[in-house]
């Protein structure tokens, strides 16, 4: 194991609070959030409620929690949410739809993770009781194993209408929507005037240590109160970690362009490595999937082979590494993980540990 610097692109969440977000959370104001007595808490709350044109919103601990609260605001036990077959809230959030809701998922094909009205055509089941009744329609953006890509704002207007046009509701998963945002160039009100809930995570590119929001209605929000009491994630002086959001908000947005641009560079720096493989024209955001060819090795090899040299990258299945860039990596960091990166495959590591079955980058 490399005792040197580590380029760390395993996930966005392997972020770290800056100096000026540890003293912006020193010192918060805080209260009871339980009673909403944390003025800190509140301030965010209001804030990304006004951000997304929502009535509303809820500080969770978890991008995991606040979607499993949406599922359990928009579902009861029995339904049915339709989802990407990539999607992180069928995938990995441990089974939560069904264990904690008793909702089952129904799973699309689309392009890049996302879906789209043709997809949903005909997936909505009819009133017999002998069926699960269809309730929720859930869209990730931006995308995880779909390669990081952003739903167009038009595509995010079609499901919305053609969902409510059948009384379902629409929930996105926003973990990185401030990636698509800065992508895209659209407003998170832009986004959820078409929608009913919202998640979006704060420790991912954004840098905080924890943290999540729900926005959507009134209504919704007091139900989704109750289901973070019901999943053990009621909060009290949260101000410490609502600080941190509200310095992100202010301070980590428009940044992630930065981000977006080094994602882009360490695609084209693959690009030149004979043996690897990647499609640089769909690196829109943070994310870098890219294939090892079966005649140099599996993927987790490559991956043993880059951590020995301090670079450390997710294989997420037999051929396929993902590496997320993120706002601890620089863009001189970049050019040197593209460096380590060719000569690991130059100098070969068929010989390393390995296993063709990744263990997927979750993050």
């Amino acid at each position: 194991m490399t005792t040197g610097r580590i380029y760390d692109l395993r996930s966005d969440t392997v972020t770290k609070p800056s100096r000026a977000m540890r003293e912006a959370m020193a010192n918060a104001e805080v209260g009871d959030d339980m009673s909403g007595e944390d003025p800190t808490v509140n301030r965010l709350e209001a804030l990304c409620a006004a951000k997304f044109g929502k009535e509303a919103a809820v500080f969770a601990c978890s991008g995991t929690q606040s979607n499993q609260m949406a599922v359990r605001v928009h579902c009861h036990p029995g339904d049915e949410l339709l989802s990407h077959e990539t999607g992180h809230i069928v995938n990995f959030e441990a089974g939560a739809p069904a264990a904690l809701s008793g909702v089952s998922c129904r799973t699309l094909l689309g392009e890049g993770g996302m879906i789209d009205v043709p997809q949903l055509r005909g997936k909505v089941r009819s009133g017999d009781q002998h069926l699960a009744r269809t309730r929720l329609v859930c869209i990730e953006n931006t995308t995880n194993v779909g390669g990081g890509r952003a739903y167009p704002l038009d595509q995010i207007e079609r499901v919305g209408a053609w969902a409510h046009e059948l009384g379902l509701k629409v929930h996105v998963d926003g973990a990185r929507l401030f990636n698509a945002v800065v992508a895209r160039g659209y407003s998170p009100k832009d986004v959820g005037r078409h929608v009913d809930t919202i998640s979006v995570c704060f420790s991912k590119g954004l840098g905080c240590p924890m943290g999540s929001i729900l926005v959507g209605s009134a209504d919704e929000i007091r139900s989704a109160r109750r289901a973070r009491k019901l999943f053990g994630g009621a909060l009290r002086q949260a101000g410490i970690v609502a600080a941190a959001a509200l310095y992100a908000l202010e301070n980590n947005v428009e940044r992630l362009g930065d981000d977006h641009r080094n994602a882009k560079q360490l695609a084209e720096l693959i690009t030149g490595i004979r043996g690897l493989s990647v499609h640089v024209e769909t690196v829109e955001t943070n994310l870098v999937f890219f294939d090892v060819d079966p005649a140099l090795g599996h993927a987790s090899q490559l991956s043993s082979a880059l951590e020995a040299r301090g670079v450390r990258i997710h294989d997420t299945d037999a051929q396929r590494l993902r590496a997320c860039t993120h706002l601890d990596v620089s863009r001189e960091d970049i050019a040197e993980v593209g460096r380590i990166l060719r000569d690991c495959v130059q100098k070969g590591f068929r010989d390393l540990p390995g296993s063709p079955i990744g263990p997927y980058a979750r993050g």
